[in-house]
């Protein structure tokens, strides 16, 4: 025999079974939820006579939708959630809205008709169906107080609550006495109230006796942003987001979306309260760094930056000056650094110079002196010696690769353009990073530079300098300092933004991140020095060195360059 019962309602002592084990159901697997989809559409297409075919294309289409990020996987987990998915998107005709911030609107829209719409159950006998007023109807209030009542529930529990993850506890005193205040209906009685709301699943649902929470986390966090986008915007929530940024970044997010459905200049009134301070100031502190990435994330998800006024391409410049000190520096974690740098991409990298074929802006084109003399090399540090060289400071990047693809029609591996710009372009071989160096060449030619692959020699020393230590940086490994396995990004970072792992030459990403072909060498194969964001610690030290075949391509294998004096 299996009984299923909500949890906080079996928690009750006087209702549970003697003898009978008792277990919490798991979130849903991937394919459970791929399983639920087919079977809501089947049931969809037999309710509403709907074409199979049509209903099957539909059922695709919303799990391409849910499976496309980690936001909507992660409600997808839950009966209800997915249930509530399923419903928006058979009554939006087959679609979810494309922006989250208008998918929890009309989610908390559906939600809100189950917990206070009217229902229909049977009399005390089990005989006639009666009709069960709804929730507003019954107290004699408007809708709109009762959702208003709602956001300032959410914004108290949000506010409040001491874990930064999960939902919080919404006090039954509190959400029946806020309810009591809105009634103009003089029978209603606080008992009746609290029976009334512990039988109906939506907005609101029971955690346990007296305690009532949101469905998911993402829902008090919206409602806590429609909250604070009538109370006080756009300097409340900013400065929220600011000093507090693990509890308020996503509303702040969805608070800057939601403000651009009233006017376009919402969200730039809220990133100049985020981000108002010069880098280059004094008094900036961690808060300022915090804000100014809420902002460019908020610009980036909300604003239209086809056609920018001289103030807002003005915030923006500052946003951008503020995210290049953020990927570059050691303040804020791995993550976080790698989020500005994203950002960056999407805005225009201004470390990277368009009209130079996206080249760093410095007068050496981004290359560092290395000079000569001998080093300690290998897992022996046996010694060896190089000439002075110049050696890339960072790998080549996705946009610097596009720029020879475009102009020369090369035939490259169509994933290397899937990265932002500033990432290290991979999906190269042997072969097409020579290519790319042959054409580098011959642009810089009034230079009189020859750009090749370093050999693994010039690339070990550029890498760990002179004394013979195990990373760029040290010898231990550190999540902070390299893109590891242990860092969990899971994928290739930004172009230097782990600063703190520079070499003793100042060059950067030449421990984790990607493999980079060498000119050198080993029978048939060409030797890869570095380690890729997947590889465990061992891989990605300075002496390490891998191989493969020159015509391989794939996920891990990037390049940087050698200049040599033509």
């Amino acid at each position: 025999v299996l009984v299923t019962s909500r949890t906080y309602a079996y928690q009750k002592q006087d209702w549970r079974i003697p003898g009978m084990a008792e277990t919490v159901l798991a979130p849903f697997s991937e394919g459970q939820i791929r399983r639920f989809i087919d079977r809501w559409y089947a049931h969809i297409a037999t309710l509403k006579r709907m074409d199979r075919d049509d209903a099957q294309g539909r059922a695709q289409l919303l799990k391409n939708a849910i499976f496309r990020g980690k936001r909507l996987k992660a409600l997808a987990e839950r009966p209800l959630l997915l249930t509530l998915m399923s419903s928006l998107h058979s009554w939006r005709g087959g679609s979810l809205p494309e922006k989250r911030e208008e998918l929890y609107a009309d989610a908390i829209e559906l939600l809100l008709d189950s917990w206070e719409g009217y229902k229909l159950k049977k009399d005390k006998r089990g005989g006639e169906i009666v009709r069960e007023p709804g929730l507003s109807e019954w107290l004699k209030t408007d809708r709109d107080k009762v959702r208003k009542l709602l956001n300032r529930l959410a914004h108290e529990a949000h506010s409040s609550q001491k874990e930064l993850r999960g939902t919080a506890d919404i006090p039954e005193s509190g959400l029946v006495s806020g309810l009591l205040s809105l009634t103009g209906n003089p029978d209603v009685r606080p008992k009746q109230l609290v029976n009334y709301l512990s039988w109906r699943a939506g907005i609101l649902i029971p955690r346990g006796v007296g305690v009532y929470t949101f469905p998911h986390r993402t829902f008090q966090e919206y409602l806590a942003a429609c909250y604070l986008t009538d109370y006080g915007y756009p300097a409340k929530i900013a400065e929220l987001a600011r000093t507090d940024p693990d509890r308020w970044r996503e509303s702040a997010l969805l608070a800057a979306a939601k403000s651009v459905r009233g006017i376009e200049a919402g969200v730039w009134l809220l990133a100049g309260e985020l981000c108002c301070q010069d880098v280059n100031d004094e008094s900036a502190g961690v808060e300022d760094l915090w804000g100014a990435l809420i902002a460019g994330q908020a610009l980036l998800e909300s604003a239209d930056m086809s056609e920018l006024t001289r103030a807002n391409r003005k915030q923006l410049d500052l946003i951008k000056n503020w995210l290049v000190h953020i990927l570059e520096g050691d303040d804020l974690p791995a993550v976080e650094r790698v989020k500005a740098g994203d950002i960056l991409a999407r805005f225009g990298d201004p470390r990277f110079d368009p009209d130079q074929f996206y080249l760093p802006k410095d007068p050496d084109l981004g290359f560092v002196t290395i000079p000569d003399g001998k080093f300690l090399m290998g897992d022996k540090k046996t010694e060896a010696e190089t000439g002075e060289y110049r050696i890339g400071k960072y790998p080549v990047t996705v946009a610097q690769f596009r720029a020879f693809v475009e102009d020369n029609g090369y035939n490259a591996d169509k994933r290397y353009n899937n990265d932002p710009d500033n990432h290290p372009v991979r999906y190269v071989s042997w072969h097409g990073a020579n290519a790319y160096c042959r054409w580098l060449t011959e642009k810089l030619k009034d230079r009189g530079w020859e750009i090749g692959l370093p050999d693994e020699t010039q690339w070990e020393k550029a890498a760990r300098g002179t004394d013979g230590r195990e990373y760029p940086y040290g010898d231990e490994p550190d999540k902070e300092k390299m893109n590891y396995s242990e860092t969990g990004l899971g994928t290739t970072s930004p172009a230097g933004c782990f600063s703190g792992g520079a070499s003793p030459y100042g060059i950067l990403d030449m421990s984790g991140n990607l493999w980079e072909w060498t000119s050198t060498e080993d029978g048939a194969d060409r030797v890869l020095r570095g380690g890729a964001w997947f590889n465990v610690a061992w891989y990605c030290r300075s002496a390490d060195r891998g191989r493969y075949t020159p015509g391989s391509r794939n996920r891990s294998l990037g390049f940087r360059l050698l200049c040599l004096p033509g």
